[in-house]
């Protein structure tokens, strides 16, 4: 399919990694040019030259802490007119009310729900200006089943699915689209740690990892993880044309697991 995306101008947070990686290796085989922020300049441009490997597109590489207001204002300014904003930076920590401190828990919001906010404000206003645009959100599924002990996700998700929601009610009057996606568990870099952690607490051998991840996903539906390409797609197809009456809502892409109880 023909997502007539060719020429957008598109960036992209925590896009040296994972999710964010994989969705930028998307939009540029639909022929988009890419900005790419992270913290780690040396990741961004591993994930430039990845890029570039295989598609002849711009990749600019910004390297930032968008946990700090001025860095996502700077940011928005570098960048100049974009088309589509994709909100993807900032995972954060598991643990219960008990374990985790006030530091720690804002901290991971400051980066990833301030982060989003912030980056938004700044995108959504030109977007508005002229006309056009879309922004998605990544956020996870922890936002629509919350649990005790990821409750500073939990929380800070379902606070991005509601501004996503609220700010997406709005875009349209304005020519614009936002909407967010919720991934469920997806095999990443972060999941595979995860996995190796697990391994060592339980085995006392974190080379043990894929045995513990298969422990981990053996009740999702696929009995997998996703793949992180398989969240890009949606992604991009959401940013794209053809999803141009999307907007105001979040997408999950779990297989089904929310459902099950």
């Amino acid at each position: 399919m023909n997502l007539d995306l060719a020429g957008r101008s598109v960036l992209i947070t925590g896009g040296s990694a994972g999710i964010g990686l994989a969705t930028a290796l998307s939009f540029a085989r639909e022929g988009c040019n890419l900005h790419l922020a992270a913290r780690d300049a040396a990741k961004l441009n591993a994930a430039r030259e990845k890029i570039l490997a295989q598609s002849k597109v711009s990749v600019t590489c910004h390297p930032a802490d968008l946990a700090d207001s001025a860095q996502v204002r700077k940011l928005a300014a570098d960048c100049g007119k974009l088309d589509i904003l994709v909100n993807n930076a900032g995972a954060i920590p598991g643990g219960t009310l008990e374990s985790i401190d006030e530091a720690t828990w804002r901290r991971a919001w400051d980066l990833k729900v301030f982060g989003y906010i912030n980056m938004t404000r700044e995108v959504y206003r030109a977007m508005c200006q002229a006309r056009s645009g879309v922004i998605i959100n990544v956020i996870g599924l922890a936002g629509e089943r919350p649990k005790a002990n990821y409750i500073a996700g939990g929380g800070g998700n379902a606070a991005l699915m509601a501004f996503s929601r609220a700010i997406g009610a709005d875009a349209p009057s304005h020519g614009v689209r936002a909407l967010a996606v919720n991934p469920g568990m997806v095999k990443t870099e972060r999941l595979i740690n995860l996995s190796r952690d697990a391994a060592r607490v339980e085995w006392n051998d974190e080379s043990r990892w894929e045995e513990a991840m298969s422990k981990s996903v053996k009740d999702l539906p696929f009995g997998r993880a996703a793949l992180p390409e398989e969240v890009a797609d949606v992604v991009v197809f959401m940013a794209s044309p053809r999803a141009s009456y999307v907007s105001g809502t979040v997408v999950t892409v779990d297989a089904g697991f929310g459902g099950l109880r």
